[in-house]
């Protein structure tokens, strides 16, 4: 296919499934049941966190545990009393349980006691020269563990381009709070991450419509096939590459194209 049709369909397929029907089935569908901004951070945060496996098994177990935070998930992280930390210890995601939660919401408390908004967690370590967040996601994984008494199982939980790992779940959550368009999926929160910066969450699915039509050539999924994915399609929109998560997670996980 030329790349002139290649644009053609992708925009088609982004169109397509970037519309306010996608969101019931898609873990996105957490933080829309939130109208204030810092409750949409942390509602997203954890849904993009829990996401892998089955997306609606990703879906119920976020909204049980934003149930278990009285669908206050900002008020509960600042002020939670002990009993209501102990209503938490029931809660277990695959590998993240309650030792991991616990240390998730210390953090979250830490953070929010001193800042407005989860936003500056990423964005303060990125500099006018970043062409991409690689910065700003390894700042946020040094950040997120300088608390004291980490639980050394609990950093599996959040990736970081150091360990070379494709960091596929912080990049669908960055994905959400910094795109803005007029279809209302993506929040558009944050303002100090430009679209442009941002790295194409990659997974098994969408790694493997990409390499059908030769958008990604590495064999690994790995933070370099992020950057190589995401270098293709700032080709066909410098300003907004990450749109093409929706045609390329649609084309994979939704019409099962191989």
């Amino acid at each position: 296919m030329k790349e002139k049709d290649l644009k053609a369909f992708f925009d088609s397929k982004v169109a397509l499934y970037n519309q306010p029907g996608f969101i019931k089935d898609d873990p996105v569908c957490i933080p829309h049941l939130f109208t204030k901004q810092q409750d949409i951070e942390i509602a997203a945060f954890f849904a993009a966190v829990f996401a892998w496996g089955n997306r609606t098994t990703i879906i119920n177990k976020s909204r049980a545990l934003m149930e278990l935070m009285h669908m206050q998930p900002h008020a509960f992280v600042l002020s939670c009393s002990d009993d209501e930390l102990k209503s938490l210890l029931q809660f277990k995601h695959r590998t993240f349980n309650t030792t991991d939660l616990l240390y998730f919401v210390a953090f979250l408390k830490h953070h929010y006691t001193h800042n407005a908004s989860l936003e500056n967690a990423f964005s303060q370590w990125l500099t006018g020269e970043d062409e991409n967040i690689e910065q700003a996601l390894i700042g946020f994984h040094h950040y997120f563990f300088s608390l004291q008494d980490v639980p050394p199982r609990t950093k599996k939980h959040i990736a970081t381009p150091e360990k070379k790992s494709n960091c596929k779940r912080l990049n669908m959550f960055l994905r959400w709070m910094v795109r803005t368009d007029l279809n209302g999926v993506d929040f558009g929160l944050w303002k100090n991450i430009q679209p442009s910066q941002l790295i194409c969450p990659v997974d098994l699915h969408v790694a493997r419509v990409a390499k059908r039509f030769g958008l990604l050539h590495r064999k690994q999924t790995d933070w370099s096939a992020a950057l190589e994915l995401t270098d293709y399609l700032r080709t066909l929109d410098p300003a907004d590459p990450v749109k093409y998560d929706f045609a390329l997670f649609g084309l994979g996980v939704i019409e099962k194209y191989s």
